[in-house]
């Protein structure tokens, strides 16, 4: 339900004003926009001053009988309302929210969401102590349970020590619970399933165990192409948006493909995806993702270009947003296609012929970083250049080897996930040749997006590298399917049992075609603080990021590098992006409109997701 006036009764109005008659009152007395928005800054003003005084201005307090912790809910909250005011920041989002809201207050509001009027409601309920917030998520399932946290004020030595373990016991049993809805690839019976779906591959195309085994052969029998969709059908069940979606792909030359591999995670058995969602919408594209690339067939290459890689390349195959690293893109294919690709207004089609640079191109591109000294750092990117020859390969190391201020050379690649056969003996025990202890180090960063994709054979790929002492680090792109209450804490888990490190979880940028895939940026916040948190640090080194375009990656928990400075009637969140070069250089910052908070709690719920288990994200800003 999007517009307002579906809703019964105005309810979702009703609901609104409850929380917050003041504001209600005020807007209605207001004679036009301007004199409302200056009573609202007055009456704001005076409620922050009431909690900062501790109520003592007029003898009561806001929050009075509230948590303690409600009072920093408050604070921001009052902080956010006020920026939501002004005139300042509706210049830059190029529009009033305060219009839309003063129009709602006298009832001449006709094009509001329901996400405009909840983000209110929530932010109602925040500046007037009423947020529960400091209750915590998991706070009212224990006391529900008979668990008392532990009143450090009342006891103390070890029979504290013992009380707390004892609550501590109960947070990781409630925790091992909701752990335990999400799969992962190094499950004995998901394993054993997996081996089934592997030997009718393998029958399908008449090959054997030691073929299947040769990444040389994987590549041969790559599912793409009209013949690909035929075997796609007569080996996993479809649904019939999928079968349209891939038909389409193939029919208008949409990047589309999925390496026998990774088809044999799937489920086989349903295409409900309600055993796979993590894995086919890696590789399925949703109807709108095509309609979307079909439509820019002539300038996809710069209507899809969101990081604007375009302006931030000083030499063809060279790409350089920071002082001391720079990636080069020497392959511009991969042998899968992953839906929410960054470059797919660049990448063709999986393994497309003259996708190796030319020669003298990649020379040129090799002397441009020999030439700038500042460089420390190489990300080696493309597609997936894992998949160029050994020999391309071994020449790419020897060039940046012999480069005495390249200390670091990363390989970017998703072979691990998509093939991990192509990390043989020979290629790690290749890169391992060119580690000089004290001089150089090599690595690898992939992207596992779901538990579900780490498999025995990813670990023992991992396992080749890191005997080489070539570590592995994960980039999380944190999509729909992926952001689920503690999907991603199982994902660290299983990464670290396997040897890999977590690195960033991106959030999902707003690239038009890949909408089916966004969550909202409070979503990332939510997870970090009420999920990830209750991981061992060691567990959750990833950095939550956000690429600015053309500038690059924001730490997304620095409060300090973005301002919400708009709702729009939709629901969307506008934020005010700073650049990574704050307080160190002058660059302008950039305004980013965000996925509806509203939009993304129903579209939880059509997956079977309980949005009351989510609450608590409306008061991250």
């Amino acid at each position: 339900m999007n517009d307002i006036k579906t809703r019964s009764e105005g309810t979702a109005q009703d609901n609104l004003w409850e929380h917050d008659n003041q504001v209600h009152r005020i807007l209605q007395a207001s004679g036009d926009v301007e004199e409302g928005r200056t009573a609202l800054v007055t009456y704001l003003n005076d409620l922050e001053w009431e909690y900062r005084s501790d109520g003592k201005a007029d003898g009561q307090h806001p929050a009075d009988k509230q948590h303690p912790l409600e009072y920093a809910t408050a604070i921001e909250a009052l902080r956010v309302f006020r920026n939501l005011l002004s005139p300042r920041n509706e210049e830059i989002a190029e529009f009033s929210t305060i219009e839309h809201l003063w129009q709602l207050a006298n009832g001449k509001a006709d094009n509001l969401s329901l996400g405009f009027i909840e983000e209110f409601e929530h932010l109602f309920k925040a500046i007037n102590g009423q947020a529960n917030f400091s209750e915590g998520w998991l706070g009212s399932a224990l006391a529900d349970a008979g668990v008392e946290a532990v009143d450090f004020a009342t006891i103390g030595g070890r029979e504290a020590g013992i009380a707390r373990s004892g609550f501590l016991d109960h947070v990781s049993d409630r925790m091992m619970e909701l752990l335990k809805r999400h799969t992962t690839g190094l499950d004995p019976d998901l394993i054993a399933k997996r081996e089934q779906n592997r030997q009718k591959i393998m029958d399908h195309f008449d090959t054997t165990l030691d073929y299947w085994n040769d990444y040389r052969w994987q590549l041969k029998r790559i599912i793409k192409d009209e013949d690909g969709l035929e075997h796609l059908q007569q080996l996993v069940p479809l649904n019939d948006e999928e079968l349209e979606a891939v038909r389409l792909s193939v029919e208008y030359d949409i990047p589309f493909g999925i390496t026998p591999y990774y088809l044999s995670l799937f489920d086989f058995d349903s295409p409900d995806r309600k055993e796979d969602a993590q894995v086919r919408s890696q590789v399925i594209p949703p109807a709108h993702y095509v309609e979307e690339l079909m439509a820019h067939q002539e300038d996809r290459k710069r209507y899809f270009d969101f990081m604007g890689e375009y302006d931030t390349s000083p030499i063809d195959l060279v790409t350089r947003r920071y002082p001391t690293v720079a990636i080069i893109k020497p392959f511009d294919t991969c042998p899968q296609i992953c839906v929410y690709c960054q470059r797919n207004w660049e990448i063709t089609g999986p393994m497309m012929p003259k996708a190796m640079a030319p020669q003298d191109k990649l020379d040129a591109a090799l002397d441009w970083f020999a030439a700038h000294t500042a460089l420390r750092d190489v990300l080696i990117t493309g597609g997936d250049p894992l998949f160029m020859s050994d020999t391309k390969i071994k020449y790419m190391m020897e060039r940046f080897s012999s480069m005495d201020h390249i200390v670091n050379i990363r390989w970017a690649t998703r072979g691990l996930v998509t093939m991990p056969m192509r990390v043989t003996e020979e290629l790690a025990e290749m890169l391992g040749e060119y580690i000089e202890p004290g001089r150089r180090n090599v690595c690898f960063v992939t992207h596992i997006e779901s538990a579900a994709e780490i498999t025995p054979d990813m670990a023992d790929a991992v396992y080749r590298l890191r005997r080489q002492g070539i570590y592995v680090y994960n980039q999380q792109v944190f999509t729909l399917n992926t952001s689920l209450r503690f999907q991603t804490v199982v994902n660290r888990i299983a990464m670290k049992k396997i040897g890999i490190d977590p690195y960033y979880t991106f959030y999902p940028k707003g690239k038009e075609e890949t909408k089916d895939y966004l969550t909202p940026l409070a979503r990332v916040l939510q997870e970090r603080k009420e999920e990830a948190r209750l991981l061992p640090g060691i567990f959750r080194t990833d950095e939550p990021v956000f690429n600015v375009p053309r500038l690059g990656k924001n730490h997304i928990r620095s409060w300090q590098d973005r301002e919400l400075i708009a709702i729009r009637p939709d629901g969307r969140r506008v934020y005010l992006w700073h650049p990574w070069e704050k307080g160190i250089t002058s660059m302008k910052p950039w305004p980013y409109v965000d996925n509806s908070i509203s939009e993304y709690l129903q579209r939880l719920e059509e997956i079977g997701e309980d949005p009351q288990d989510y609450e608590s994200i409306w008061y991250y800003y």
